[in-house]
């Protein structure tokens, strides 16, 4: 009895093609990848760290069909461009996520100190771009509307999400499959106390040195700097950050905001005078923790 019953709800969880935290591969064949002997590494200390990736997935959460508002949120975890802080800042937002009618996507992406990167700062767009085109493409499957497919991003995080916002239509170095053709253009952003800018004087210097290298070129920090990339087709965007930041300066997320409403991108910011670096869904912390609350009305503002 208890092996049919398993057998049901099995079957029962698959009967869409896809099952909820269900964990797949973003590629069949990895590009800008060569072969090495590093293996994955996973460490918890309170949060759960996830480094030196070398095959990036996602994990899906879906929210029960009776309360799903037809958005898709794509979540890039932070950690500098150096490990993911897979738990404080994807599953638990994915959580949350679920809990307002939202599907959610966690995003393990390769991170640049791996060895078994060719070029090393083009794997996290890449595996951002793919993901897009992997939720639009399975979108019938999973039950979700191809066009409502959004990304949130923290940290480094938030700078891989508005990379992949700004710069969704990066041209493939690699051979394409049909997936490879869908629009990587999220339909809307989110970036909360995000790193934007390369150049030196407001980066994080962690994140320029993991992703770009000790010395990068000005061509490659400009490149990097999403400030200086805006354009009319940047998609809707929310911004969360903290004056008291003493890890990423708010003038990061200042400085997007304004080229955003410079082209005439739909914007909305949120600036906290205390909330420092890395709340996450900030709980307990007074009025902070309302960010939630004011994405969860931007959304449906949409």
């Amino acid at each position: 009895m208890k092996w049919y019953c398993l057998l049901f709800g099995l079957l029962f969880a698959f009967n869409n093609g896809f099952a909820q935290n269900q964990v797949v591969n973003l590629w069949d064949e990895i590009p800008n990848s060569q072969e090495t002997t590093e293996e994955e590494h996973i460490e918890i200390d309170g949060i759960v760290k996830i480094s030196l990736v070398k095959t990036p997935t996602l994990e899906i959460f879906l929210p029960p069909k009776r309360t799903s508002i037809d958005k898709s949120v794509i979540i890039c975890p932070g950690g500098g461009y150096r490990i993911l802080s897979y738990d404080w800042e994807g599953t638990e937002i994915a959580k949350w996520l679920n809990s307002k009618g939202i599907a959610a996507f966690v995003l393990k992406s390769r991170l640049p100190l791996s060895k078994s990167l060719i070029v090393p700062h083009e794997a996290p767009l890449q595996d951002a771009q793919r993901a897009v085109r992997w939720v639009r493409h399975h979108a019938e499957k999973l039950g979700l509307n191809p066009n409502k497919v959004g990304v949130i991003g923290f940290s480094a995080g938030g700078h891989l999400a508005s990379t992949l916002g700004i710069q969704f239509d990066s041209p493939n170095n690699f051979k394409e499959q049909t997936i490879d053709s869908v629009s990587a253009r999220p339909d809307f952003m989110a970036l909360i106390y995000p790193v934007v800018t390369m150049m030196d004087d407001y980066t994080h210097k962690g994140s320029q040195r993991n992703l770009l290298g000790e010395n990068p070129s000005k061509v490659l920090k400009t490149q990097y700097s999403n400030e200086l990339q805006v354009t009319q087709n940047t998609p809707p965007t929310f911004i969360v950050h903290s004056t008291d930041d003493t890890v990423v300066p708010v003038e990061n997320s200042l400085n997007l905001y304004k080229a955003l409403k410079d082209k005439g991108v739909k914007a909305e910011m949120h600036i906290y005078p205390h909330g420092r670096h890395g709340f996450g869904l900030a709980i307990g912390k007074t009025y902070l923790q309302s960010w939630t609350d004011r994405f969860e009305d931007w959304l449906k503002s949409l």
